[in-house]
């Protein structure tokens, strides 16, 4: 295992203790907790908060989609790992202001868990708790499945849109129901070329051959759909495309925001060259593309690979994304 950090067992401490020092203005612990981090800036009464959370190991999700017009709040885990319902707890707390709570996170068994115990702690407060959970990866369970895949990069769009709804001073039932729209219209496609390492566990979390690759992996080494030898960048992207286009449906017609995401070692140059295939595939299928994103939103340690994630788009939904926001690891002013 080669990599810079100093005792495994003080990754995420030491990882979240960086971000705080160069970010102080943007972000603050809750409860002088480490684990709980919240925006810095004044609360806005009446407005809606939105705490997410999830394992370490994929920034800039989850920590880096806290700020103005994403998400209010983040309880951090260990690499990989859900944190405890007790930070989620104090992170509600600390983000509600008067109008409730949205939760809005992936789908995986400890988060849904642990985020229902503190939405049942929060009840106790009369704080009032609602949940969305992302399931964009269509390669972790078939159509007709939706509820039971896996939230990866798409988690991206439902922070992006349901933090501008909630900036608009919607209502919880409101912001709620657009995160949920959010969802229903998004799709991603994985592809991983190599493992990554846990710093505590030091060795792969999984094997895969040199000349090797695997389609509709997991960011956290979940198996995918299928293992086969090394492709060209254009025919991965016409695989993952073509799954992604039918499964939603995606027509003739329709504009969408395309995310094209690094795992964690994929050069950006590579990712554009992604970007060139899709674009070329959407316009011979009469698909649109209104915004693109190119770079790491949602990553798996030094996993090398990508994934791709389409957003369909009405006119609420391209509203809302246009709409300016920032964090220390995403600005969008316009």
């Amino acid at each position: 295992m080669k990599k810079l950090i100093n005792k495994p067992e003080n990754f995420v401490k030491e990882t979240i203790e960086g971000i705080l020092l160069a970010h102080p203005n943007d972000l603050k612990m809750a409860n002088d907790n480490f684990r709980c981090i919240v925006r810095a800036d004044e609360k806005k009464s009446g407005k809606v908060a939105i705490a997410t959370g999830g394992g370490s190991g994929h920034l800039p999700t989850f920590l880096g989609y806290v700020g103005y017009g994403l998400a209010d709040g983040v309880t951090v885990g260990n690499v990989f790992a859900s944190p405890s319902a007790e930070c989620m707890y104090e992170v509600d707390k600390a983000i509600d202001n008067g109008a409730g709570v949205l939760h809005l996170y992936g789908n995986y068994g400890g988060d849904i868990m642990n985020f229902r115990m503190a939405a049942d702690l929060c009840e106790m407060d009369d704080i009032k708790v609602s949940e969305v959970m992302v399931t964009d990866d269509v390669a972790s369970a078939p159509k007709g499945s939706e509820s039971k895949r896996r939230g990866v990069a798409g988690l991206f769009f439902a922070y992006k849109i349901a933090g501008a709804a909630a900036e608009k001073m919607y209502s919880l039932d409101k912001v709620k129901e657009i995160a949920e729209k959010t969802v229903s219209y998004t799709r991603t496609m994985g592809v991983a070329l190599t493992p990554c390492i846990v710093p505590e566990v030091g060795k792969p979390t999984f094997t895969i051959g040199e000349n090797e690759m695997e389609i509709g992996m997991g960011i956290h080494g979940e198996p995918g759909i299928n293992r086969t030898e090394l492709k060209t960048c254009d025919e991965v992207v016409e695989i993952m495309l073509n799954k992604i286009v039918e499964d939603l449906p995606y027509v003739n017609g329709d504009e969408v925001a395309i995310l094209i995401n690094g795992l964690g070692s994929t050069p950006k140059e590579e990712l554009y060259v992604a970007y060139r295939k899709s674009h070329d595939i959407l316009k011979n299928l009469g698909i649109s593309i209104y915004r693109p994103y190119l770079g790491e939103f949602a990553t798996s340690m030094e996993m090398a690979g990508m994934s791709i994630t389409l957003l369909k788009l009405d006119d609420e939904l391209k509203e809302l994304l246009d709409a300016p926001a920032y964090s220390p690891f995403f600005q969008q002013l316009k």
